[in-house]
């Protein structure tokens, strides 16, 4: 191998030691319902710069919030099965070259979103992004089996973030987006901490099965999936949305409760898995959903004359 071969293979990898870093498959979900939410926000299409700038602003806070994460969980997360191939576990990257990193990210995020965007959704993000990657990481995780609960508020954040970016201001129709992501996020992390309940017990992580077992944390996934579908229908009650989402909504709701009532009643980690896998897609589905109606009901309106 010549000696610019190993200059790019060491150059690539440490591209992707950083890639990693951020968390990329979960920043993309949190960019995809921040796009959503500027979406909904607006009649028509919304101002194209303004959403790129959004987008790309919201984006690097999340990976900067992400980055903490890895950094805060670094013994922890070579502890886990799930978590032990992450850049600082593996020693890719040392805890000096992520805190750079995470802090430039940061900056330039903000930077991004204060010049760009507006300063509300500056603020708003910075806050979900220190909530995320501090206060969740350092101070719930680690202390209570209602972590993801508490903390599901900053991971709940993006829609709101991409409702305020294209209007300046908070309402109840970006709140009810927020509101959303918040119930949905208790049953969707902790399918996953039933079939990793054994991992999380070995780094020492409070997780609901952990302390509670196996059998409450069912009942609480089921009893939060009830609270998650009453979440859904709200915007159709408030006419935020019409027809094609009470359909689209239901019908999400119905598998999603067809997985979680199984699960309750007949426990396996393949079952907990797929759960899990499919909560991911649940929430993508029901988004696109919304931006479906939103377009729908907008091109019916301006046929209608209004």
């Amino acid at each position: 191998m010549s000696q610019s071969e190993t200059v790019n293979n060491s150059l690539s990898g440490a591209i992707q030691q950083y890639y990693d870093l951020t968390k990329p498959r979960v920043v993309m979900l949190i960019v995809f319902t921040a796009f959503v939410g500027m979406l909904l926000a607006v009649q028509g299409m919304p101002d194209l710069f303004t959403v790129a700038m959004a987008c790309l602003g919201i984006g690097l806070a999340a990976s900067s919030g992400a980055a903490m994460n890895q950094i805060i969980d670094m013994r922890a997360d070579a502890i886990m099965a799930r978590t032990q191939n992450r850049p600082l576990a593996t020693g890719g990257l040392n805890v000096w070259q992520a805190v750079v990193f995470a802090a430039l990210l940061c900056f330039f995020g903000m930077f991004i979103l204060v010049k760009w965007v507006n300063e509300l959704t500056a603020v708003l993000t910075f806050i979900s992004m220190v909530g995320y990657g501090v206060i969740y990481t350092v101070f719930l995780k680690p202390a209570s089996p209602q972590n993801i609960v508490i903390g599901g508020a900053a991971g709940a954040a993006p829609p709101l973030l991409g409702w305020v970016a294209m209007t300046g201001a908070i309402t109840a129709e970006g709140c009810l987006l927020f509101l959303i992501i918040f119930a949905w996020t208790p049953p969707h992390f902790w399918a996953l901490a039933l079939y990793r309940r054994e991992e999380y017990a070995e780094a020492g992580v409070p997780m609901l099965p952990v302390t509670h077992g196996e059998e409450f944390t069912r009942l609480q996934i089921l009893l939060y999936t009830y609270i998650l579908v009453a979440v859904t229908l709200m915007p159709f009650s408030i006419h935020m949305f019409g027809g094609i989402y009470l359909i689209g909504a239901f019908y999400l709701n119905a598998r999603f409760m067809y997985y979680v009532f199984k699960l309750y009643k007949n426990y396996s980690d393949e079952l907990s898995r797929t759960t899990f896998i499919y909560s991911i897609k649940y929430l993508m589905y029901l988004f696109a959903v919304m931006l479906v109606d939103h377009y729908a009901w907008d091109r019916l309106r301006l046929a209608a004359g209004f």
